[in-house]
């Protein structure tokens, strides 16, 4: 008898449609999102990069003395940024400053670099984190130069002035995922602050299921000739920094080269910015960083965590890292009148949206695996279920599935909640599948691809 109810109870998981009957479908949008993309307010972003731009100079080795010059003027003005924001919202933010002791090349006597962190409780599942990172720290030609006027509105004043603006919107939310924002020093020495965050990050044993990296993301008239204050983009790593040479191996024979949990950060945030804000979109870019260069997010990625950069389009050369001066009556230097306010705010758009609907949705399922069925024209996918206790919101699942080629999931299905599924005909060899949740909300997380290389689960976490 008990192998009977067995037998029946499997039938009833992995039947096509059996759960869709008792699982309704979700609303496919939410109104929330569009408050959100119109609270942000772009004389706020403005306002934040004049004050940036005030302190002279954010070089990680100036001032850390005085009130309103250098590096330590700036970090305690976001400090008391982030505690007005929290005082708005009766105590929503924890702020705390993370301080860690570098020597390198650009800091050949050593430096105390300092991360100014604002943390957002969530509350069915507080350990899951959605961080977004940029760098307060500045630079011009030379590196070393602590002393000269050194503006930095875009690098990376405007990442700071989304930040802050992010924090501000959403801590009119609460949350089931915890929110964090990580202003960075150290960034122009050597990725020191990054480090920082994402060390962090893994000692505290959070689980990070996407940090948003935010550099350089205000200019919208590139070196190039080109002025487009319509497109972003969004970089992300190809494979997991921390597979083993098995998960390799099977990644070599299977695919899925092209579906880290970073890359699908990225497809979930550039669908999202499609359906919610308005003649905006971001390039999906096949690189973990611009070309032999690099950003915070690479310390997540090496800590096992899924990262992604966001960036402007076409970059200027002449604004970036350059002292401040005219030659043959060209401009140059890192000056506030060359960020364009409505492309940086719509990238702020972008960073909210995207974090809010993560926080909102439950968290990726895992152990997201395909059932090998023998020579059959259907696929078998199954996972494991969720907390019911970090996810009492969860509505089902819903599986997607794109051309082998394909940059974007195409289909999709919604399933319930079942933890198996079998695609009837759907030919296992011409298709790559992944597996989202979804919330009774309609709130979903990113897709997760099967097998270890597209696995959610954080490098702190599977150390435990």
């Amino acid at each position: 008898m008990h192998a009977i109810k067995t037998l029946l109870a499997g039938i009833i998981l992995t039947a096509p449609f059996a759960a869709t009957a008792a699982s309704p479908v979700p609303p496919g949008a939410q109104p929330v999102l569009h408050d959100i993309v119109n609270a942000v307010a772009p004389a706020n972003l403005h306002a934040s990069l004049e004050k940036l731009v005030g302190f002279g100079t954010r070089h990680s080795l100036s001032e850390t003395k005085s009130d309103t010059h250098g590096i330590g003027a700036a970090r305690r003005w976001v400090k008391a940024q982030f505690e007005a924001i929290s005082k708005q919202c009766g105590g929503c933010l924890e702020v705390k400053m993370l301080k860690r002791h570098f020597t390198g090349p650009r800091a050949p006597n050593g430096v105390e670099i300092v991360d100014v962190v604002a943390i957002q409780r969530g509350s069915s599942d507080p350990n899951r984190h959605l961080v977004m990172t940029a760098h307060l720290d500045n630079r011009v030609s030379d590196v070393m130069d602590t002393k000269s006027f050194t503006p930095g509105a875009d690098d990376d004043g405007s990442g700071i002035a989304a930040m802050l603006e992010v924090a501000r919107v959403l801590s009119h939310y609460k949350f089931n995922a915890t929110l964090v924002y990580s202003a960075d020093s150290g960034e122009e020495q050597g990725l020191y602050g990054g480090r920082i965050i994402a060390d962090y990050a893994k000692t505290q044993g959070w689980e990070v299921e996407a940090n948003l990296n935010n550099d350089m993301i205000g200019n919208a008239t590139g070196s190039d000739g080109v002025t487009d204050t319509t497109t972003g983009r969004i970089f992300s790593e190809a494979v997991k920094a921390n597979l083993s040479e098995h998960d390799l191996r099977t990644l070599h024979y299977t695919g899925g080269f092209v579906d880290s949990p970073s890359r699908n950060v990225a497809r979930y945030i550039v669908k999202l910015v499609d359906a919610y804000i308005p003649n905006f979109k971001l390039m999906l870019m096949y690189r973990q960083d611009r070309y032999h260069r690099g950003g915070d997010q690479i310390a997540f990625n090496r800590n096992g965590f899924p990262a992604v950069r966001m960036n402007e389009t076409h970059e200027n050369w002449r604004h970036q890292h350059q002292d401040v001066r005219k030659v043959n009556g060209v401009q140059y230097g890192d000056l506030v009148k060359f960020v364009s306010i409505p492309f940086l705010a719509n990238m702020t758009r972008a960073n909210a949206i995207a974090l809010a609907s993560m926080a909102w949705a439950p968290a990726p399922p895992a152990n997201v695996s395909i059932v090998d069925a023998g020579l059959s024209p259907d696929t078998n996918l199954q996972w494991s279920p969720l907390d019911a206790a970090k996810a009492p919101h969860l509505a089902g699942y819903k599986i997607y599935r794109r051309r082998t080629a394909a940059p974007l999931w195409q289909h999709s299905r919604w399933v319930g909640k079942v933890t198996r599924y079998t695609l009837k005909n759907v030919v296992l060899d011409n298709w790559y599948f992944g597996v989202a949740s979804v919330s009774k909300d309609g709130f979903e997380s990113p897709v997760v691809f099967p097998g270890a290389g597209g696995a959610f689960q954080s490098a702190a976490k599977a150390s435990k």
